[in-house]
């Protein structure tokens, strides 16, 4: 009995030229890939020429029938490991692909994005701060001022203390001098204590006319010395007159300058109306 040969399968075969081609398709992708980037490490062309021998195996598996291909239990026979390489192989590519210029631009404005909102953040929350401290500040100075407001109207309110009396003080008592000057003033000051009218004029006239302004001045000559009662002193008064119209304070004594003075200043004020009425003996 002649022995049979197996019919060929279409359908593998078909399945394994599609495989063929795509395998073949990723190795020239791959290549083309290398041939744009030929800046790229050692290392990337190492995985490109395992990737190659991966495919080569797979290849290699597929054109022997009933083959089936190891790709670690996960892939069928029907052709996706080859596909599953290139895609990888796409990725890796891509990844190792430089970036283009929009996409550049497009991560520079990204980038810039984020920078400008990152300091736009900082500037508000500097701000922010710098407002809280002038506001602490604000109400610090207006509870100093506060306080100062309520001291100020507590010393204010506060009753002041009486303030001690002052104690009276005598008026100093008048110095006059021991001349006729001083005479006539101390008698004007006696004169005007008791109501007597007179003027300093007055009696310097009736003074420089009966003695020439010595309090030591005697008439022996007219009638009152006759009588034994002399004419005495600066206004030569006689004793029975200084007797009856003597003031108060004074000296009791005819040679006395103010006392003499005052009484004969007594005198016409009793008789003339005041010593400035006398113009001549009295």
């Amino acid at each position: 009995m002649t022995a049979q040969l197996p019919t060929p399968r279409r359908s593998r075969f078909s399945r394994l030229q599609k495989s063929a081609t795509t395998a073949v398709a990723g190795c020239g992708m791959a290549a083309i890939a290398f041939t744009l980037v030929p800046t790229a490490s050692a290392h990337e062309s190492a995985a490109a020429d395992s990737a190659d021998r991966s495919v080569a195996w797979v290849l290699k598996a597929n054109d022997v029938p009933g083959q089936q291909r190891y790709d670690g239990g996960a892939a069928e026979a029907d052709g996706s490991a080859p596909q599953d390489v290139a895609q990888s192989l796409q990725k890796t590519l891509r990844a190792l692909a430089p970036e283009s210029p929009s996409r550049q631009a497009e991560r520079v404005a990204a980038e810039q994005a984020v920078q400008a909102a990152q300091e736009l953040a900082a500037q508000q929350a500097e701000a922010e701060r710098v407002a809280a401290e002038q506001a602490a500040s604000r109400a610090a100075e207006r509870e100093a001022l506060a306080a100062a407001e309520t001291a100020a109207a507590e010393v204010t309110a506060a009753p002041e203390a009486p303030a001690p009396a002052a104690e009276p003080v005598a008026p100093a008592a008048p110095t006059y001098t021991d001349d006729l000057d001083g005479w006539i003033r101390e008698a004007l000051d006696i004169m005007a204590e008791h109501g007597i009218p007179g003027s300093y004029d007055g009696l310097y006239r009736n003074i420089m006319r009966e003695s020439s302004g010595d309090p030591n001045a005697i008439n022996d000559w007219d009638i009152n010395w006759i009588n034994g009662t002399p004419s005495i002193g600066l206004l030569q008064v006689i004793q029975p007159t200084f007797d009856a119209y003597h003031v108060e304070g004074t000296p009791y004594s005819l040679y006395d300058p103010v006392a003499n003075i005052v009484a004969a200043a007594n005198y016409a004020w009793d008789r003339y109306g005041s010593i400035d009425n006398v113009n001549g003996p009295y």
